[in-house]
């Protein structure tokens, strides 16, 4: 019996047979999950990796350069947007042209009328035809009503631009102003046409006195766009005025003036494709109806300034 117990407990304690080595080239298990996640983690693009080792995943996904020649960004970037009210930055050659041209303007003014009109076109560099524009600084208090300066004025060579007419009128003077060139005439037809459908397919709106009383109606819509017709601004005929020489002005090119807040009147003149003599003769006619034009409360100089320019050009001060 005792040699039954002694013998017991040394073959519980005899170690376990050894298992078969592994076959040559293969890595141990333990070893083989240890080494498989920091190559997932690689994998991921993680951060983490073995010391010494740069991460290859950020190389990879770095965004591509924008291509030459302003192209559409790729994809995944924003596209950088432009700020409201900043310009781009003009280039060398065009800030020094524009440097030369205005010290060429400084050293002249105030030039004669032919030789600002001159000026105004060596000036151009726009490609297509600028309109030229006249603005007269007169010295009038615009916080009083008797000073408020507003009139038009027909041009006897046009503003080089075709104008739609519209007049509001009834009987006979539907077929005269027709005859004479406008576009559409009419009367109740045309208003509800406006007030129902919002139509406004025209740049000028005439009116006879008689139908005032229902073109007031449109004062909404035609108001703010500044087609209302008015009797300061020459847009309502009288009672048996001339239709057809009220839309013969406006065709040949009547400009209609008002004074702003700073007592300034600005108004186009012609294209600066017309000729110099019908571009001074515009120039004159103008300048000379808001010097008629006067009110009676006004002391000391009345024209301030006049300065003469074109849709992209500096202004060149007038000596008139």
């Amino acid at each position: 019996m005792a040699k039954k117990q002694t013998a017991a407990p040394v073959e519980a304690a005899a170690p376990e047979k050894p298992a078969a080595p592994p076959a040559e080239g293969a890595a141990p298990a333990p070893k083989k999950t240890r080494e498989a996640k920091p190559k997932e983690a690689k994998e991921k693009g993680s951060p983490a990796g073995p010391a010494g080792e740069a991460p290859t995943a950020p190389l990879a996904a770095a965004p591509a350069p924008a291509p030459a020649g302003g192209g559409a960004p790729p994809a995944g970037e924003k596209k950088v947007k432009k700020r409201p009210g900043v310009t781009p930055r003009r280039g060398k050659k065009l800030r020094n042209q524009l440097k030369n041209l205005q010290q060429k303007i400084a050293k002249e003014s105030p030039a004669p009328l032919k030789r600002a009109i001159a000026l105004l076109k060596q000036s151009k560099r726009a490609k297509f035809d600028e309109t030229v524009e006249v603005h007269m600084w007169l010295g009038i208090d615009t916080t009083q009503s008797d000073q408020m300066i507003r009139g038009s004025v027909p041009l006897p060579h046009g503003l080089g631009k075709v104008k739609r007419v519209v007049v509001f009128c009834q009987g006979d003077n539907v077929a005269k102003a027709k005859e004479a060139g406008a576009d559409y005439a009419g009367g109740d037809d045309l208003i509800d046409k406006v007030q129902k459908e919002g139509w406004l397919d025209f740049d000028v709106a005439l009116a006879t006195q008689d139908m005032m009383g229902k073109v007031s109606r449109l004062g909404k819509i035609l108001g703010p766009r500044g087609l209302m017709p008015t009797p300061k601004a020459g847009t309502v005929i009288t009672a048996g005025g001339d239709v057809a020489g009220a839309v013969r002005e406006q065709k040949a090119g009547k400009v209609e003036y008002r004074a702003d807040k700073g007592g300034n009147v600005h108004a186009g003149v012609g294209k600066l494709s017309f000729e110099d003599d019908k571009l001074a003769d515009n120039v004159n006619t103008f300048v000379e109806a808001v010097r008629a034009a006067k009110p009676t409360g006004v002391k000391g100089n009345y024209v301030r300034s006049i300065t003469l320019s074109a849709t992209m050009t500096p202004g060149i001060p007038l000596a008139m």
